[in-house]
């Protein structure tokens, strides 16, 4: 009989290192399993807010969190996987698409999210050289110049709020005449005078040149000069290996799980941005904190099943 693992951590970004690196210290078995380690971080070009690095590449900062992972006992596999069975109220069955199983008594699931995509030439050509998916992130590499943030809702909104504070003109990019966000966001936005908002507007292509980012063309056929823009059309959280579980979600399709993250299914737990805990603050630092926290909550109740 194959090893039973007190849990199978599977995701590939922030929140799986910290949430293998606990299990290990509570002398959890534990496996890590994902396919790009690092996570949508990994792809960034320079980190500058996480705690104690003043300035460092996203793939730098994974690499020394999964070494961290490894030297406090996890174990990682480098593979997609293919479905998760719960075959008994404490245990899970992982099959990677290799054909090889795994059973753990727990899961924690931490496959985060994806940005919606525009889907249009010099998008990701672009990525980490203007194009960029979240404003927290990558908006002081603005400073001073012009940006677009495209979409209507009330994520693009208050990034724009946020860039306003930063770039010398934010344009906003709505495609139809109607704004979805919120009218507090709204209205806070149409007080800014570097905020200029274009309606019917949809891009074709980002534009580049030798130095970078140069505009973008217009399904209308107009240009507008940028240095950078901003992608908020939404996000899609990966739980497709558990749906058949029936977890409960919100709206917007992340897991519900309470303030241990654990999910409404028993034994099953998720951490990063793949669940509604942290305000949906989509952030290293958070994201981490879930993935210790959930690893922390396994051990409470992996101690409790003996009693």
């Amino acid at each position: 009989m194959s090893q039973l693992f007190d849990t199978i951590i599977i995701g590939a970004g922030s929140a799986w290192l910290p949430a293998g690196m606990y299990a290990s210290r509570y002398k959890l078995s534990n496996i890590i399993i994902g396919e790009l380690p690092g996570g949508a971080l990994a792809t960034s070009h320079c980190v500058e807010n996480w705690p104690g690095v003043l300035s460092e590449t996203g793939k730098t900062i994974m690499d020394d969190f999964a070494k961290h992972a490894i030297a406090a006992g996890s174990t990682i596999l480098q593979e997609r996987v293919e479905s998760v069975a719960k075959d008994g109220e404490y245990e899970f069955t992982v099959k990677t698409t290799t054909g090889k199983e795994y059973q753990a008594k727990t899961i924690i699931l931490a496959t985060g999210n994806k940005y919606k995509k525009l889907g249009v030439p010099g998008e990701a050509e672009l990525i980490g050289q203007g194009v960029s998916y979240c404003a927290t992130c990558d908006g002081n590499f603005f400073w001073g110049l012009k940006v677009a943030v495209v979409g209507g809702g009330n994520t693009a909104i208050t990034e724009a709020l946020y860039l306003a504070e930063i770039c010398s003109e934010v344009h906003i990019l709505i495609r139809t005449d109607k704004i979805r966000a919120e009218d507090i966001w709204v209205d806070k936005a149409k007080k800014h005078s570097n905020i200029i908002f274009h309606y019917f507007t949809e891009v074709a292509e980002i534009q580049w040149g030798m130095m970078g980012m140069t505009g973008i063309l217009c399904k209308d056929g107009s240009t507008l000069a940028l240095d950078g823009i901003f992608i908020a059309v939404g996000n899609e959280p990966f739980t497709g290996l558990v749906d058949h579980l029936s977890p409960e979600k919100d709206s917007e399709g992340c897991l519900v799980v309470d303030k241990r993250q654990e999910t409404t299914v028993r034994w099953l737990y998720a951490a990063g941005d793949v669940t509604t805990n942290s305000n949906k603050f989509r952030q290293t630092i958070m994201s981490s904190a879930e993935g210790c926290l959930s690893a922390n909550s396994v051990h409470e109740d992996i101690l409790r099943i003996g009693e």
